[in-house]
């Protein structure tokens, strides 16, 4: 299963499941990263980080580190 940090640009993914635990996890959710959500990746800086995705109607950047713990189908 992939990560957030290998989608190209321009793909459309669904979140399957989210790693990590206590504040990293909740930080996620917070952003509405929550399973079965749909992410469009708009760009993806040139070194990869950070990602810039759409989710749930509004523009969001976020860390490469960060994107290793969301998996997506």
């Amino acid at each position: 299963m992939n990560t957030l940090k290998d989608v190209k640009c321009g793909q459309t993914v669904r979140v399957a499941k989210l790693t990590g635990e206590g504040a990293l996890r909740r930080r996620i959710m917070d952003m509405g990263l929550t399973k079965g959500t749909t992410v469009y990746v708009r760009k993806v800086a040139p070194l990869g980080d950070p990602v810039e995705i759409t989710v749930r109607g509004y523009e969001l950047s976020i860390r490469k580190g960060d994107a290793e713990n969301i998996l997506v189908e």
